[in-house]
């Protein structure tokens, strides 16, 4: 069973910047890939990004790409999310999640609790 703990989320004014981290413990998995994934209320989760284990694929929503860089360190098992430029569009609960199988744009299988982002205008 993973574990994966998110941080950082808050309330900033549009035009900031947060960085959200995860960590993850238990059993993790070798090659794993690791992504974000956002709710704003009334709205289906979406993808935000992911990454893959050796750093070397990173894929981001077309909504955020220029403003969001998705960075993970493996020897913490962790990954982070930096949000600049931040819009009140972006505000949504976000969770962090791990794909087992090594595929950043595939079925991810394990979620965390989720970290609240306010945007104001």
């Amino acid at each position: 069973q993973v574990h994966l703990v998110e941080s950082g989320g808050g309330l900033v004014q549009a035009g900031g910047s947060l960085r959200l981290s995860c960590g993850a413990s238990g059993r993790t998995f070798s090659s794993y890939a690791m992504g974000w994934f956002r709710q704003a209320p009334g709205k289906e989760r979406e993808f935000v990004a992911g990454i893959s284990w050796s750093v070397s694929s990173a894929y981001y929503a077309d909504s955020v790409k220029g403003r969001f860089v998705i960075s993970r360190d493996n020897a913490k098992n962790m990954v982070f999310l930096q949000m600049n430029s931040l819009k009140p569009e972006d505000t949504a609960v976000y969770y962090c999640a791990l794909e087992s199988h090594g595929n950043p744009l595939g079925a991810y299988d394990s979620w965390g609790q989720g970290t609240q982002v306010t945007v104001s205008s």
